[in-house]
């Protein structure tokens, strides 16, 4: 691994992504799998949950409440919505669909300490939706929901049954996002999408290159956050 005050390497990150992919699908690499999974977990997290260095803290560094919360001209999403959608993915991800277990957000009353107005992991929000929930999310319990998601996904992780990641998600799992309104009615083409895959795609994606790609977003925005404010 990278030094971890370096920089986060996109190139190398991306090249030990697939060979996660390869050691997941062989059973005798399961437990170097997991590590390295735990290693690439950690870079799209907080270097609070510890790591080889955090690519979020690299493209939050130095953004202000404001420039977090504005939807810069040509972008639909603002910094604070991102971090709430891949949150909230993972969380239902990993805790429902993988562990069958309660969602973070909800055994920590994170609604409350987030003071959001929604439940809901962000697909199919409308535009209106996604600026009242950038204005009023309360930031720093957002960072503090992330990095309780983070700790949660590394205990799942080390207790995972390779044989198990094989299956799909569970269809009562998927239909329980959709029933208490984690997943909205519009957005079923996403329970469609969890349910086509074995398991071992929620360490894949949702886990790990889903925030990967949303912080790459967030990356590519600095200019403009940063012209305007």
């Amino acid at each position: 691994m990278k030094d971890e005050h370096a920089l986060i390497d996109r190139k190398y990150w991306n090249d030990q992504h697939s060979l996660l992919r390869r050691q997941l699908e062989r059973a005798q690499d399961f437990s170097k799998a997991i590590e390295l999974f735990i290693g690439h977990h950690g870079m799209v997290h907080t270097a609070k949950l510890g790591g080889y260095g955090s690519f979020q803290d690299e493209v939050l560094q130095g953004l202000s409440d404001k420039q977090m919360r504005i939807i810069p001209a040509g972008r639909a999403n603002s910094v604070a919505w991102m971090l709430w959608h891949i949150t909230r993915i993972e969380d239902v991800t990993m805790n429902v669909l993988l562990a069958d277990a309660p969602q973070v957000f909800y055994r920590g009353d994170w609604q409350s300490k987030t003071n959001s107005l929604f439940v809901d992991v962000g697909n199919e929000m409308t535009a209106k939706e996604i600026r009242v929930l950038s204005e009023s999310v309360n930031l720093n319990g957002l960072l503090a929901y992330r990095l309780a998601v983070g700790k949660r996904t590394r205990q799942i992780a080390g207790k995972l049954n390779v044989e198990k990641l094989k299956e799909k998600p569970a269809p009562q799992r998927l239909a329980r996002l959709l029933e208490d309104g984690t997943v909205r009615e519009q957005a079923q083409w996403l329970l469609k999408y969890w349910g086509r895959h074995p398991q071992t795609n929620l360490l894949l994606m949702p886990a790990t290159r889903h925030a990967f790609v949303h912080l790459n977003e967030i990356g590519r925005m600095l200019p403009a956050l940063r012209k305007l404010c």
